[in-house]
């Protein structure tokens, strides 16, 4: 470019003397440089003119050919070679690109998706570091501009996971595609034998191939929300459903007996009777701290937790005479049949429960199983499922505004039926909940728990979309005291269900003995009354 300004001006340069000296006048070299320099920038001094038409069209041409070329040419060309450069280099070292060294214990993540915004809150409350590995520049600088720790790096480099600090890490977790993480397992053991690698994995016949990688934990997702989700769906009798375990600890859920329906937990005889604790009341999915003064209702639900031989004493003092033999119950309608749904199908089937999938997409639906094809929002379909005696409906799509729709119209229909339902996102968990569902199941917090779970050597146990059992130290307040005089539940909402001493592990402890120095906690709670916890005794989930 700078080239081709000098030949303009050499040319306009030597047409200037000509035409000067055809109108018989002389000037200089310097002169005529002069002269197309300051005409073709347009600042016309005019103190040198042409008289003659010709010498004053040629002006024209100078300076309109100088407009095109200072004014235009040369902030093009100064823009694209110059300042954007100076701008790219700039970003890449605002991006960063390595881990501090003094960063240890931290946790390597390879995406940007929801189940990794639900672990990083987490981490955060937990005081652990993590770092997101980006391959995109642009990317990479939109997520540090919002806060995100991230780096720059392809995710098949081994000098990534160099700058990553995976030799002083305590884990990697990804979430990608099957391929994706069989590459990424590999690139890590290339680095490192000893970090722990989870997985996520959509495939069945990825699990091996991943595990043969050097993942030491393969995720599926879709298995694993579908089981819990089944696991919701509560008997009819009002016996327990275990939705979970803890150790020796399990943890169940059971519609309130019409016997204690109007009268408060202090009254119930629950724990004089059973030796169960209440952790928690679900109404309509609202959780309430179950306190003395809880009154259950008809459509409330017991969170219980205790030993199996207390849940053994509960559904004999509680539950109805009917026959446990659920195969003759009006089916539980799973909406979806994609992996979640069969997932639901296969365990409730495995559990003797009868169900019936409602699946619109033909190449959906499979041999072995009960399928009504059609959609969900016909009601006609709906009816040909057994929407009007369904005791549970369980909502499985992965698009949450169709959650939402059909949870809303699910509700309308059957305002006495159980709704169950899926959420792709943690933001859509409250919404589902308003709009009937009687629990929800996030698919990014599922997730989140199992790899936080292999973090935290399995202390942590999600029941619900907010409700959590989880392990703590006990805290030097509270060493020595007892259940009664630590006020824990009043204090922070958290329901102690389990202690451990000396290796012995206690479900439901007298609480009236004082809490062992140096033993643990099992709580129950929803994470706000576990952040009131972990804040007020300055502690941390183990």
């Amino acid at each position: 470019m700078l080239a081709l300004l000098t030949v303009i001006v050499a040319v306009y340069s030597a047409l200037f003397h000509e035409i000067m000296e055809h109108e018989g006048q002389r000037y200089s070299w310097i002169t005529a440089i002069y002269w197309t320099l300051v005409t073709m920038s347009t600042l016309g001094f005019g103190d040198i003119t042409f008289e003659s038409d010709l010498g004053r069209t040629f002006s024209v041409v100078v300076l309109l050919s100088g407009s095109v070329f200072i004014l235009v040419l040369l902030p093009f060309t100064f823009i694209q070679f110059v300042f954007l450069p100076w701008m790219e280099s700039t970003q890449r070292a605002r991006a960063p690109r390595r881990v501090d060294d003094d960063v240890r214990d931290h946790v390597i993540l390879t995406s940007t998706g929801p189940i990794e915004a639900a672990l990083r809150t987490r981490l955060d409350r937990a005081g652990i570091a993590h770092v997101t590995l980006v391959a995109d520049l642009d990317e990479a600088l939109k997520h540090h501009d919002e806060g995100l720790t991230v780096m720059v790096g392809e995710l098949d480099d081994p000098a990534t996971y160099d700058a990553a600090g995976v030799d002083r890490a305590s884990l990697v977790a990804t979430t990608q595609a099957d391929t994706t993480n069989t590459n990424v397992a590999f690139t890590v053991r290339e680095r490192s034998e000893s970090i722990r690698i989870v997985a996520t994995a959509n495939a069945e016949a990825s699990i091996d191939i991943l595990e043969l990688a050097g993942c030491d934990e393969v995720l599926r997702l879709g298995e694993m929300l579908g089981t819990a989700l089944a696991r919701r769906v509560l008997a009819p009798d009002g016996r327990t459903q275990v939705v979970g375990r803890f150790d020796e600890l399990l943890i169940a859920e059971a519609a309130a007996p019409d016997a204690l329906v109007g009268k408060p937990l202090l009254g119930s005889g629950i724990r004089d009777h059973t030796g169960i604790t209440v952790g928690g009341v679900w109404d309509r999915g609202e959780l309430l701290i179950a306190r003395p003064s809880t009154v259950l209702t008809e459509t409330s639900i017991l969170v219980l937790a205790g030993s199996a031989e207390q849940l053994a004493r509960y559904d004999a003092r509680f539950a109805s005479d009917d026959q446990a033999d659920r195969s003759q119950d009006p089916p539980v309608v799973i909406i979806g049949g994609g992996r979640v749904g069969r997932a639901v199908a296969r365990h409730l089937r495995n559990l003797g429960i009868p169900n019936r999938i409602v699946e619109k997409q033909t190449e959906r639906i499979r041999d072995g199983g009960d399928y009504v094809e059609g959609d969900a929002a016909d009601i006609a379909v709906l009816k040909r499922a057994g929407i009007d005696d369904a005791p549970s409906v369980v909502i499985t799509t992965h698009d949450d505004d169709v959650n939402v729709y059909l949870t809303n119209y699910c509700r309308r229909l059957r305002a006495d039926a159980q709704i169950i339902a899926r959420s792709r996102l943690d933001r859509n968990v409250s919404t589902l909940h308003r709009a009937g569902a009687d629990f929800v199941l996030s698919y990014a917090s599922t997730g989140a728990n199992a790899i936080w779970n292999m973090l935290s050597a399995d202390n942590t146990l999600q029941l619900a979309e907010g409700l959590d059992v989880f392990r703590v130290p006990v805290p030097r307040k509270l060493a020595g005291k007892p259940l009664t005089q630590a006020r824990i539940r009043e204090e922070t909402g958290c329901t102690v269900v389990a202690s451990v001493s000396d290796g012995t592990f206690e479900p439901n402890p007298d609480p009236s003995v004082a809490l062992p120095d140096g033993g643990e906690l099992v709580l129950v709670g929803d994470s706000e009354s576990e952040h009131r916890f972990l804040s007020r005794y300055r502690t941390s989930p183990r």
